[in-house]
């Protein structure tokens, strides 16, 4: 059937699929055997082989290669199994939603956001949320970019706060809010508070605290280290926690790299120093990330007004 055909046949598909079948797949995913998927979703091993054949048989393509005792996701299996993550976090969203509501409440908001935000921008507008809905239940998660991303495909967050991490699919809408500098911060007993002036050189002499790789801060780091031809120190700590990063380097030598805002506002209570060292390059602005193809709640769209009220045109 050629993809003419198989477009004008979605009222077909969409007939045609059932939602055990992207579970299965799913599980597939997670397990890389249909017996560990038949297994998790409660499956004879037959029953599973015979949705696995349907769905197949459904889309016109063969999903999967096996692989020893095991089946790999082929070409067609990561784009169908991509989407089915994402039926999956609006199915997330949509149970959370129908939940609180089934409760009585006044909902949930679930926002993920980079340490930079929080001093300022982002704790301003939860606390005007909170004026305009009392009642509302708000969980805020602080992480590195690439994992909150993940948590709001999966359904987990409804909005995060933060950059582009890698390259995004079609599926986010992104709405700059502001520039994010870099201080390279460390203990206030530090040798390196002595120096009127620091250099890359300089820094070498100790250990270091990074946030995971496959964060954006993370990648910057290491280009200044490639622009001066140096390789990463030995003996890295690595933690996508600014709390834990400021409580390393205050009882230590280690020299950390964290967010402007949150580096002058620990240095103004007198909790670290900032070193006179800028680096070469700068992060992206970070903005609101939300998906594009599922409705945001009431309290979401109120509290993106907020976060963007007084933001640069």
């Amino acid at each position: 059937m050629g993809s003419i055909d198989r477009q004008e046949s979605t009222p077909q598909l969409l007939n045609r699929l059932r939602m055990r079948q992207i579970a299965l797949i799913l599980a597939i995913d997670a397990q890389r055997t249909l017996r560990g998927a038949a297994a998790q979703l409660g499956l004879t091993q037959p029953a599973a082989t015979k949705m696995l054949h349907e769905l197949e048989d459904a889309l016109g393509l063969p999903l999967f290669e096996r692989v020893g005792r095991g089946l790999q996701l082929n070409a067609a299996g990561e784009r169908v199994t991509d989407y089915f993550r994402n039926i999956r976090g609006s199915m997330e969203a949509l149970n959370r939603e129908l939940g609180e509501l089934r409760l009585g409440s006044a909902g949930r908001l679930a926002v993920g956001s980079i340490m930079a935000a929080s001093p300022g921008r982002l704790t301003e507008a939860l606390l005007e949320l909170k004026t305009q809905f009392p009642l509302l239940a708000i969980e805020v998660a602080v992480d590195t970019s690439d994992l909150l991303l993940e948590q709001l495909r999966e359904g987990v967050l409804e909005v995060v706060v933060g950059r582009q991490a890698g390259q995004l699919d079609g599926g986010y809408d992104f709405r700059p809010i502001d520039d994010e500098g870099l201080s390279v911060v460390v203990g206030n007993e530090h040798p390196l508070t002595r120096k009127r002036q620091v250099t890359f050189a300089a820094l070498q002499d100790y250990a270091w605290v990074l946030q995971p790789p496959g964060s954006p801060m993370r990648e910057l780091i290491e280009q200044e280290f490639r622009d001066h031809q140096r390789p990463l120190p030995r003996g890295l700590v690595e933690t996508g926690s600014i709390l834990t990063t400021i409580n390393l380097i205050r009882r230590s030598t280690l020299v950390a790299v964290i967010p402007e805002t949150v580096a002058r506002l620990n240095a103004a209570h007198g909790l670290l120093r900032v070193l006179p060292y800028r680096l070469h390059r700068t992060l992206d602005a970070y903005g609101s990330l939300v998906r594009n193809d599922r409705p945001l709640s009431r309290p979401a769209e109120q509290f993106l007004a907020l976060l963007h009220r007084a933001a640069p045109a």
